[in-house]
């Protein structure tokens, strides 16, 4: 006699198909919103590279290296989201190769946005000062110090990722999708994972806010050019609003924690993608558009770009040349 009543087996497999079914409609959407996104930045990071004017300019070379982070960040995250809407379960090892490729560029937003901050100020403050302090070297070293800042962060995750014991695992299987907090296995990747958190958003939070500060201070300067100052402040304005953006997304991994605990798997997979689109999705996606399309050096080329060169209007790119 079985001991599966046949009415309980029926709703089972009813809930299953609903499961597939909702995961179906949810990712095809979001699957191709991403697309079409990483479309828009990576003719961005094209348009970023296709003038002279862009690519030796240190405000547009740090613009592109925050494209750049966000779109490989944004590439990862889906990558992500589908293996775990598809309930792909990976290794171990294959999942932590993914997800410190996905640290490593995760901390690229914040760490560029304090440079290009900093880069506002020194226009605003020092404009006689820019051309020297802000060369194209210097740049370039202080782009390599913000990766080498993230590499750094990457090895302390593996060394502390490491001290699991593995070995009394009867496989590196894992019995679930893969996932950020699947990775903190030993309590100290917890407590690490906070606290570098928090010290990286709080010193940026600082950063483009004291900045702000400091362009409102040389804006009542007689000698400080009004334009320039009022110009600055709303980059800076800017620069903080996509912060805040990068923060929420932080705070994607902690959300679907706290619901997992108390609602229906069902009910966790819907507002799953919610979290997933609102705190996550939309912030690596705007950068293209609110830069590109604020900017009026950008904006001409990057709609030329964008229409596969249709319709060339050589005065509107005149600014461009």
């Amino acid at each position: 006699m079985s001991s599966l009543d046949p009415s309980q087996t029926n709703v089972t497999a009813g809930l299953q198909y609903q499961g597939l079914l909702e995961r179906m409609l949810f990712t095809a959407p979001i699957t191709l919103s991403c697309c079409v996104f990483l479309l828009i930045n990576g003719v961005m990071l094209f348009t970023l590279r296709s003038k002279p004017v862009f690519r030796e300019t240190p405000r547009y070379i740090l613009l592109y290296n925050l494209l750049f982070g966000d779109t490989a960040q944004l590439v990862m995250s889906q990558l992500m989201y589908l293996l775990a809407a598809c309930q792909m379960k990976l290794s171990y090892p294959v999942c932590g190769v993914l997800f410190m490729i996905a640290l490593l560029t995760n901390d690229i937003s914040p760490l560029t946005l304090v440079l290009m901050s900093l880069e506002r100020y020194v226009a605003v403050c020092y404009p006689l000062r820019h051309a020297t302090i802000i060369s194209i070297r210097n740049t370039g070293l202080a782009i390599i110090t913000a990766w080498s800042f993230s590499l750094l962060n990457v090895v302390i995750r593996v060394i502390l990722l490491l001290q699991f014991p593995f070995q009394d695992l009867q496989s590196l299987q894992m019995k679930d999708t893969c996932s950020t907090a699947l990775m903190f296995l030993v309590p100290a990747s917890d407590h690490f994972d906070k606290a570098y958190t928090g010290l990286v958003f709080a010193s940026a939070g600082v950063a483009v806010i004291s900045s702000y500060i400091g362009v409102i201070v040389a804006a009542r300067s007689a000698s400080t050019d009004k334009a320039s100052a009022h110009k600055g402040r709303k980059t800076l304005l800017l620069h903080l609003m996509q912060l805040s953006l990068s923060l929420l997304s932080t705070m994607h991994s902690p959300a679907v924690l706290s619901i997992t605990r108390t609602l229906q798997r069902l009910a966790v997979v819907r507002i799953k993608n919610v979290f997933y689109v609102g705190m996550f999705l939309l912030p690596r996606c705007l950068s293209s558009l609110i830069y590109g399309l604020r900017d009026q050096t950008i904006r001409p080329v990057l709609i030329y770009h964008l229409c596969c060169g249709l319709k060339l209007n050589p005065q509107s790119l005149r600014h461009s040349k």
